[in-house]
């Protein structure tokens, strides 16, 4: 109990100074020229916002919200990740909530509902609402979600969460089945990640529940719809997003009634009284509602619309598919050799070729060749020195709960990831994010990077590609994501051999000694290890199914064909690509093939057909 104190102590304090600071060299206009007073907040909230949250001002994009949701309008707030989302809806909600006569009782029900894409940033949003709540005891934040014990969920459900954190899934699922769950209240529902929430696949979930709850509009595709459940009291919805979309658009328009969009001019907050303020916002308001069409929430332009800190520093890294490991491995060593106190997150593609690196960082020995030492008496240390954790979709769900919880409390350490850690997810300390694996859609891009330079801190961003994959950066450039290139070969001479000497102007990086003797290394390690070699190749086969499941015009860059399969077994720490493997994917050439060939065949008899008549 102590320990948490005193971590939660320092954790409130470095936020404050990290405030202060950004406050003071605010270069990129993160933080308003105003504080949460002048917002209308409660006093009292302020007071416990600054003192023992750390907040010392309000963030652009908080000065802008806070004012409008409390003013009880739908709100539609699309900002860059790291900017303080959570804080736009939470503390109006706290606000309005503690003002309510006669005062909320756990007897009342659910008043406000958030809706989340993942369960760790549902964890993330109810610890924030337990800290907002604390000097108002009779508002209770509760979560459901996948994964939990749904007979503990019913019993906190009958006795009351004034606030509510959900998983749609889980949420549908008691909205059904759960008949102690007290919703007539319900004042506020609240789409945090909307986009990602689409992009995971509850958009169908998301609707029933908006029918459930009788806050679904009756648009076009609805007017021939089920019963709506009618509301004794008025809803005021609130969605908010990293990056905008068609999907978007289409929830915006079944959820929000005539709503104030926030952040889609990227509009800097003035310094003026909360009341000047509020009446600007609410000209803006109307004025962006003559101009929107009937039925389209969203301006056209806003489409695929990407906001990222300007204190990111972006770069990608070109490095031959075998070599992809070495390059990644000397990369992390120099990074936490160049600052021991950092943490950096690592993204891939799949649960298992997280789980492979994850126990290959975790345990893989070198020793630096010598002349003075005879082979047996080298010492083999740790490669990487720093504590390794990983978090993926497949994991379950208490040892989700305990990495992503302790790689927050560590000052130094790695975090290898799928894109379940992408989303909202806020790491204190973050200064790297690495993408060994390519994201994609370039909004994945975006979300992923989101996890550094948070608050106006600083932080760097590195995306690996392959020569083959160079022209996803045209991709990126196509929504304003510029990156410049990482300088890789310093990275690799750093890592000097005793007695080797090269011409380090002309070698390439596959030929680099350094190169050459650490994938020697590493695949004599993993082929010493059965279950490193299992692993291996486990996560060979699933990055190969994952790189096929690109879609659209990415299909163009990211093409299976265009790749050697042994250059992709080395990455993954394996001398020649597993046999099985190889045999698929060879009888699957060959039976396109003999299909190409049938066709031709066909085409020409109808052709001898046709001239015969």
């Amino acid at each position: 109990m102590k320990r948490a104190k005193t971590t939660a102590m320092v954790e409130s304090k470095e936020k404050g100074e990290v405030a202060k600071k950004a406050k003071k060299n605010d270069e990129g206009g993160i933080f308003a020229s105003c504080s949460f007073s002048d917002l209308g907040l409660h006093p009292t909230l302020c007071q416990h916002l600054q003192d023992k949250m750390g907040f010392e001002f309000p963030t652009q994009i908080q000065a802008q919200a806070i004012p409008v949701v409390i003013s009880g309008r739908h709100v539609l707030v699309n900002a860059a990740t790291g900017t303080g989302k959570t804080v736009v809806y939470l503390a109006p909600l706290v606000h309005l909530m503690q003002m309510r006569e006669p005062r909320i009782e756990r007897s009342d029900g659910t008043f406000a509902l958030v809706l989340v894409p993942t369960r760790e940033l549902c964890m993330q949003v109810y610890g924030i609402a337990q800290k907002l709540v604390h000097r108002f005891h009779w508002i209770v934040p509760g979560y459901i979600m996948g994964g939990e014990n749904r007979g503990k969920e019913k019993a906190r459900l009958r006795k009351g969460i004034s606030i509510l954190v959900a998983t749609p899934g889980r949420l549908l699922d008691h909205l059904k089945n759960t008949s102690s769950f007290v919703y007539t209240n319900l004042r506020w529902i609240v789409f945090d990640e909307a986009d990602s929430i689409l992009e995971l696949g509850f958009g169908k979930a998301v609707e029933e529940i908006l029918e459930f709850l009788g806050s679904r509009k009756n648009d076009s595709d609805c007017q021939e719809n089920k019963q709506v459940v009618p509301t004794k009291v008025s809803r005021q919805n609130l969605l908010l997003s990293a990056t905008l979309n068609e999907k978007v658009n289409r929830l915006a328009n079944i959820s929000l009634e005539n709503p104030v969009m926030i952040g889609l001019n990227g509009g800097k907050v003035s310094s003026e009284p909360r009341s000047l303020l509020g009446r600007k916002l609410t000209s803006l308001a109307s004025q962006m509602d003559e101009d929107l069409e009937k039925h389209d929430i969203l301006p056209s332009h806003s489409v695929d619309n990407y906001n990222l800190p300007a204190q990111l520093i972006q770069r990608y890294v070109k490095v031959p598919c075998g070599s992809r490991l070495v390059v990644l491995l000397s990369i992390l060593r120099t990074l936490f050799e160049r600052e021991v106190s950092q943490k950096i997150v690592v993204f891939l593609s799949t649960c298992d070729a997280v789980d492979f690196h994850y126990m290959l960082f975790s345990e893989f020995q070198w020793c630096r060749e010598t002349r003075d030492l005879q082979p047996e008496m080298h010492q083999k240390k740790k490669f990487l020195s720093c504590k390794v954790f990983h978090l993926h979709g497949n994991m379950e769900h208490e040892d989700r709960r305990k990495a992503f919880q302790s790689f927050s409390l560590e000052k130094s350490a790695l975090l290898l990831c799928t894109d379940v850690a992408a989303r909202g997810l806020d790491f204190p300390r973050v200064k790297c994010i690495v993408q060994y694996d390519s994201p994609g859609e370039a909004s994945e891009y975006v979300h992923r990077v989101g996890r550094t330079a948070r608050l106006g801190e600083e932080g760097e961003a590195l995306l690996f590609l392959q020569p083959v994959e160079i022209d996803y950066l045209h991709d990126l450039e196509h929504h304003g994501v510029s990156l410049k290139e990482y300088p890789i070969q310093k990275v690799l001479d750093s890592f000097p051999l005793q007695g080797q000497h090269y011409n380090k102007k002309v070698i390439s990086v596959d030929l680099h000694p350094w190169v050459l003797y650490l994938q020697r290394a590493l695949e004599s390690f993993i082929l010493a290890e059965p279950k490193m070699k299992k692993l291996a190749r486990d996560a060979f086969c699933s990055w190969l199914r994952a790189y096929t499941a690109h879609r659209g015009e990415l299909k163009k860059i990211f093409m299976v064909k265009k790749l050697h399969l042994g250059h992709v077994a080395r990455s993954f720490g394996l001398k020649e690509q597993p046999s099985l493997v190889g045999r698929s994917h060879q009888m699957q050439a060959k039976k396109r093939k003999r299909d190409q060939r049938q066709d031709k065949s066909v085409k020409k008899r109808r052709l001898s057909a046709n001239s015969k008549r």
